[in-house]
């Protein structure tokens, strides 16, 4: 379900999503085309620093992981 509202914004940014606008699609569909990518960005970007916090909180343990399995590899 779409919602009608209504924004103020500068000019430059009004340009900038005519600028960026596809064949045939309308400001509001750039508006949202461009809302969902940068959400889709940020959501992301969360993921991606609660990954880090996991790995460099356990690297010490993956580190002695990682050393002990390569000493069970052989050389060729």
């Amino acid at each position: 379900m779409k919602l009608k509202t209504s924004i103020t914004l500068e000019e430059g940014v009004v340009a900038a999503v005519e600028r960026a606008a596809r064949d045939g699609e309308s400001r509001s569909q750039v508006i949202e085309r461009l809302l969902r990518q940068s959400l889709a960005e940020q959501e992301r970007a969360a993921i991606d620093r609660r990954d880090r916090a996991i790995l460099d909180a356990r690297a010490d343990e993956l580190n002695e992981e990682a050393v002990d399995v390569l000493g069970y590899q052989v050389d060729p």
